[in-house]
């Protein structure tokens, strides 16, 4: 996986809240809890108030309902870090944003990949946005180079 790309995943990772906690991220709940196994996703719907409840899991807060598709679609076999990464790949790929990020155009591709993250600005989930100079600071210190100009 190239700098940049790597780089971009750290950055999710970053802005979902899951980096430096747990196995680095991959074995975490949404609301921050952990769980135990990577043989398949936790499949846990945890409340987070009295509007919201989540199935989202892992370093990228993948919901559930996501996985087996992409299991299948990926040749898969678990939930694993490797798996967690390629899933994560597959849609920024599906966002048609990999290009941006292999080239260094950082904020277009963030405005193509809001509808997958929550975290990202613009989402408009209603839960919590990290601002775009935050994002950027986070790619930045993972590696990740910005297209000047």
């Amino acid at each position: 996986m190239n700098a940049n790309r790597k780089a971009f995943l750290d950055m999710i990772a970053e802005a979902e809240g899951t980096a430096n906690r747990g196995d680095n991220g991959y074995n975490v709940l949404c609301g921050g809890g952990i769980f135990y196994s990577y043989d398949d996703h936790p499949r846990r719907l945890i409340k987070l108030n009295a509007r919201l409840s989540s199935t989202a899991a892992g370093r990228y807060q993948l919901l559930s309902r996501y996985f087996n598709p992409y299991k299948e679609l990926l040749g898969l076999n678990d939930f694993s870090p490797e798996s967690q990464d390629k899933i994560a790949i597959q849609q920024i790929r599906e966002c048609k944003a990999l290009d941006d990020i292999d080239a260094g155009r950082f904020d277009e591709a963030v405005q193509k990949c809001k509808r997958i993250w929550a975290s990202l600005p613009g989402a408009g989930y209603g839960q919590r946005e990290v601002p775009i100079d935050k994002l950027r600071l986070a790619y930045q210190r993972a590696g990740g180079m910005i297209q000047e100009g």
